[in-house]
């Protein structure tokens, strides 16, 4: 496959999942983006991070997220609290709106999927699941993840 098809297939697919769209996911009357849905995700995962550690597992830079953090607190989402043994550092949390939103994004994220997979036999979703699984490795290990392409 020339490195055209590949630059397409990326593109088209990025589409598809709507991962270049404003809004990401419109949850309990909320519009989210896809950069905040993924912010909620991250929190959720862990127990009160920081919001540099959400920042670096996202690959963004703190200014940026803080500003994605401020608009979360806003619609009272995430809760942002000083550490006691470093007050310069803010460690982050879902409320109890933010908690029940990730919920429905991981409902409507697992329905889209197994409408997504339901077209495919098992071996063909485990083939693209473990295909993806090696892209993300070697992105991971490539030298531009993360960086512009120059």
């Amino acid at each position: 496959m020339e490195m055209e098809q590949i630059r397409e297939t990326f593109h088209v697919m990025t589409r598809r999942l709507g991962l270049i769209d404003k809004c990401g996911c419109k949850v309990s009357e909320t519009d989210l983006s896809v950069i905040q849905s993924h912010i909620l995700y991250e929190i959720n995962k862990r127990r009160h991070p920081s919001m540099q550690e959400v920042a670096d597992a996202l690959g963004m830079d703190i200014t940026t997220f803080s500003r994605q953090v401020q608009t979360l607190v806003k619609l009272e989402l995430v809760e942002k609290v000083e550490d006691p043994q470093d007050r310069r550092v803010y460690m982050l949390s879902l409320s109890e709106l933010g908690a029940r939103v990730v919920i429905e994004i991981s409902e409507q994220m697992n329905s889209y999927f197994q409408e997504v997979f339901s077209g495919m036999t098992e071996f063909e979703k485990e083939t693209v699941i473990r295909s993806i699984q090696l892209l993300n490795r070697s992105l991971a290990q490539s030298s531009v993840c993360c960086s512009p392409v120059r």
